[in-house]
Parts: C-alpha cells; sequence; structure tokens
C-alpha cells in the first residue's frame, strides 16, 4: 500500500532540490517550494516558516560555495547584512499582523521594470566594473538591505532576483551579483528562520527532508553557476524572472 506520507515527503523534497538548484543562483526558488508545502495542507504562515527553515539549509550551501570560489565581497556584505537581518525580523513580525497580498501589484511592477531592464541591456553584467562604494552608494545601499529584509520577512516572492538586481547595478557581473545576493539573501533567511521557530510556525517533519534535499539542489546549482559564468546566469534570471511575473499576475486574477 502506498504511504502517503512518504509519498509528501519525496514530492517535498523532489521540489525542493529544483528549487533550491535556481534560488541558489538567480532567487525564485520560492516559486517552487512554498506552492509545493501549501499542498500539504498547512496554514499560510506555517508554510512560510516551514519553507524558511529549509530555504536556509539551502542557502547556506550556495553560500558556502561562493565563499570558497572568492567572489562575494566580504567587505561589503558584512556591512549590510546586520540590516538586512533586522529587516527581515520585523517583516515576520509585521506578517503576522497584516497580509501581505496588498503588496501584489507593486512586486509585479518591479519585476516587470527588472526583466525590461535586462533584456533591454545585452552586456549588461558581463564584466565587473565595481570599485567600492561613494557615500552616497553606501546610504542607499543600507536602504536596499533593510527593506529587501523586511520585504523577505514579510513576503518573499522575488527577494533574490530583486537582490541580484541590485548588486548588478553597484556593477558586479551576474555570478558576482548572484554570490552576494546570495550572501545578503542568508541573513535575512537566518533571522526568518529564528522568528518563525519562536512563533512555532515551523513544520520540522516536513522542513528537514526538504532542506536536505536543498542542500544537494543548491550545491549543484552553484557549482554550474560558477562553471558556466554569467553566459549561463543572465538567461535564466530573465527565465525566472518573467515566471515570477507571470505567477504574480495569476495571483492577482484569482484574487479578483
Amino acid at each position: 500500500m502506498f504511504d502517503l506520507e512518504f509519498g509528501t515527503t519525496a514530492f517535498l523534497a523532489v521540489m525542493g532540490f529544483i528549487a533550491a538548484f535556481i534560488d541558489s543562483v538567480v532567487g525564485g526558488g520560492g516559486l517552487i517550494s512554498t506552492p509545493a508545502l501549501m499542498w500539504t495542507g498547512l496554514p499560510l504562515v506555517t508554510v512560510l516558516g516551514t519553507n524558511k527553515v529549509a530555504a536556509t539549509m539551502g542557502s547556506l550551501t550556495s553560500v558556502l560555495a561562493f565563499l570558497r570560489s572568492g567572489r562575494v565581497d566580504m567587505t561589503l556584505i558584512k556591512r549590510l547584512c546586520p540590516l538586512s537581518f533586522v529587516g527581515s525580523v520585523v517583516g515576520v513580525l509585521t506578517v503576522r499582523a497584516i497580509p501581505p497580498d496588498f503588496l501584489r501589484p507593486l512586486v509585479v511592477v518591479m519585476l516587470v521594470a527588472v526583466a525590461v531592464y535586462s533584456v533591454v541591456k545585452k552586456d549588461w553584467g558581463s564584466v565587473s566594473t565595481y570599485h567600492g562604494l561613494t557615500p552616497q552608494m553606501t546610504y542607499l545601499s543600507f536602504l536596499v538591505a533593510f527593506l529587501f529584509g523586511f520585504y523577505d520577512g514579510f513576503f518573499g516572492p522575488g527577494t533574490g532576483s530583486f537582490l541580484l538586481f541590485s548588486f548588478l547595478l553597484l556593477g558586479f557581473d551576474f555570478v558576482g551579483a548572484a554570490a552576494n545576493a546570495r550572501a545578503l539573501n542568508f541573513s535575512s533567511n537566518i533571522a526568518g528562520l529564528i522568528a518563525f521557530s519562536l512563533l512555532g510556525a515551523v513544520e520540522y517533519r516536513y522542513a528537514i527532508p526538504m532542506g536536505l534535499a536543498m542542500i544537494v539542489g543548491a550545491f549543484c546549482g552553484t557549482k554550474t553557476a560558477l562553471a558556466k559564468g554569467a553566459g549561463y546566469v543572465r538567461p535564466l534570471f530573465i527565465v525566472v524572472t518573467s515566471i515570477l511575473i507571470g505567477k504574480q499576475l495569476l495571483d492577482l486574477f484569482l484574487q479578483s
């Protein structure tokens, strides 16, 4: 006889691997992992908390691989991570009081802008031109780190893509932007993990097996990105961002 619990766990593991493979490079893994967890029938807050625990396991794997490759700017990331961490905690606490769906129209507009800009700027991100932050860009990067940390804890879809785009704007190439985006996103993931765990909004019997699969997926995805470079990351980034746009538009249509 088919074991339903085993089948659910296996399904989540497969979805977790695919989500982490994509998420480790360009973000957007929540597009796969969150609906997969919703299929279990868990309450929405528990789905978000369970996904955060599993995603953090995968995120740690990709961050370690990018760190070993030397593509993470530790001077910059060490300054931004505390702001992302605090922002995520505030976001998790806020989502318990305010439904996040009102953000969907704004997210769609932002994702469309990101996709269009990335398509039009064909050579953008092929070579790194980053040489440090000006004083003005320093304050702006602090604000961006906090806001996207808050967004990750409060809502989440597209956080990795928005962060990658932000690092591209600073002058990093696509692989460098992906590496630094994953490192910064890891801090907001850790904060969300802690906050959701303290709130008791995590189903560990799903989070652990899904997280283990995400470790493998993140390892494979990061290795592929480092081996193939910007020529691989850029088209994947555009494809995933386009899918995110479609998903958010579909959700808006279903709500109307």
